[in-house]
């Protein structure tokens, strides 16, 4: 039997071909992060916190290096898992609270692929001159169509397109950044002003770059199909966000070098709006724009990723149907889990403007991540103790020697869990109430079909 095949048992695991490497697994993780999150979202973080901004990423960033060294434990544990957060929030606590947080998840991930589409069809509209209603629109659904039939492809094809563009990227975002140091005018005068907003403008601003952050899930979630599993792909996730973090400060600082803070405003291309602003020469803002589209196409692969590999995972595990879950075999995604997240995806493209959106997809991901840090918690407590969880243990498929261990537990877990609730406290009302009530219709879901079951009731009693 080829080595590369392993075969996992329980009902979160499946037979998969290990075919991507660390390069392309860091490649998904980076196409995830580095996209609408700097090349769009940036000039709103700048406009709602000035100076702010550098604090929200560093803030922000602090939180996902946290969340990451919390996914990559998790997944080490787990690494025949595709759910990411689901997976393991399902593990450790059982259906009721995974159903939820696989709902809640998956439209993030779908409300992920439309922000960042969005931001493409901008960029594109914008270099082609054409401002007609919904045209930006147009192009982002013809971008999902594109990528749908790329993913189907397989997962290492997918992760090959996203080491080229992640390359091309980055590369751009360095000369981006050269540029602006050699010619920017305004940094000491923007590191005067007061930040915009105070303590509560620094929050809204965290909340959009959360979303930066988001992409990291997406290496979680085709842990299986990396090649040497859970710990590589715990490495993965650790290098994708601190080499985000780190270009995310420097295009932070290089922004406010070009620009006054003040000037941003709302625009959809703050990059191309900053080098307007220093008179830059035309070639690099080509050289900007071809990198945003890159940059948002690869972002929006990634989420399409996430998005399709974790369907297959509720489907696999008996809460949606079976035809959601079913492989094609060699790596290649099941067809029906790809075209119903792609299908969402343009669906949610109509539903608001990029920052609400955005908001939204927010929501989901910082939800899941607040339940697998008591996810990570619990099955700690349960590692302790081996033989006397040897059930839990076998069940939820959780490997207990060689797997990666997260540094300064438990302070580190429950200063994310902290910060994460406090997070909540920036969203705009209109994101907060559409992901409780996607709670709320969740948990209605669940009990509904639970009961269509007849499934016998379960008691706690948490008092004597």
């Amino acid at each position: 039997m080829n080595a590369d095949r392993t075969l996992l048992i329980n009902n979160h695991h499946t037979p998969v071909l290990r075919e991507v490497g660390f390069a392309g697994a860091v490649a998904v993780g980076l196409g995830g992060i580095i996209g609408a999150g700097i090349f769009v979202l940036s000039g709103t973080m700048i406009t709602l916190s000035g100076i702010g901004a550098l604090f929200a990423f560093l803030l922000t960033g602090f939180v996902a290096i946290i969340l990451a060294l919390e996914m990559g434990e998790l997944t080490s544990a787990m690494p025949g898992t595709t759910g990411a957060s689901y997976s393991f929030v399902d593990n450790a606590f059982g259906t009721e609270l995974g159903f939820i947080t696989g709902i809640t998840l998956y439209l993030s991930f779908i409300a992920s692929i439309s922000a960042i589409a969005l931001g493409f069809g901008s960029y594109l509209s914008s270099m082609a001159g054409i401002h007609l209603p919904y045209v930006s629109r147009l192009f982002a659904v013809v971008l999902i169509i594109a990528l749908m039939g790329i993913n189907l492809k397989g997962l290492s094809k997918a992760a090959g397109v996203d080491i080229i563009i992640v390359s091309f990227k980055v590369g751009v975002l360095i000369v981006f950044i050269i540029f602006a140091f050699l010619f920017g005018r305004f940094l000491s005068s923007n590191i005067a002003s007061p930040i915009i907003g105070g303590v509560p403008g620094i929050f809204s601003a965290s909340v959009i770059a959360m979303f930066a952050y988001a992409g990291f899930q997406s290496i979680a979630t085709m842990a299986p199909s990396i090649k040497g599993g859970g710990r590589t792909a715990a490495r993965a996730i650790l290098a994708a966000v601190v080499i985000s973090l780190v270009f995310y400060i420097l295009v932070t600082i290089a922004m406010l070098a070009l620009a006054p803070a003040k000037a941003y405003g709302f625009v959809a291309d703050p990059l191309s709006f900053a080098l307007k602003s220093a008179s830059a020469p035309s070639w690099i803002f080509y050289l900007v724009d071809f990198a945003a589209l890159a940059a948002t196409a690869s972002a929006t692969l990634a989420m399409l990723i996430a998005g399709s590999q974790l369907m297959r995972q509720l489907s696999r595990d008996g809460l949606l149907p079976g035809v959601f879950g079913r492989d094609r075999g060699s790596g290649r995604p099941p067809v029906m889990a790809v075209f119903i997240t792609a299908l969402f995806g343009v669906i949610i493209l109509f539903a608001g403007n990029i920052y609400i959106i955005a908001a939204l997809s927010n929501f989901g991901v910082l939800f899941s991540y607040l339940l697998s840090g008591f996810a990570l918690i619990k099955i700690r407590r349960m590692k302790r103790h081996p033989t006397r969880h040897a059930e839990f243990l076998k069940s939820a498929g959780i490997v207990t020697k060689g797997a990666f261990n997260m540094p300064l537990y438990p302070i580190l877990p429950v200063v994310g869990i902290v910060f994460i609730i406090s997070f909540f406290f920036g969203f705009p009302r209109i994101a907060l109430s559409a992901g409780i009530g996607v709670i709320i219709a969740s948990l209605i879901a669940y009990y509904a079909l639970r009961e269509d079951r007849d499934e016998p009731i379960v008691r706690v009693r948490f008092f004597k």
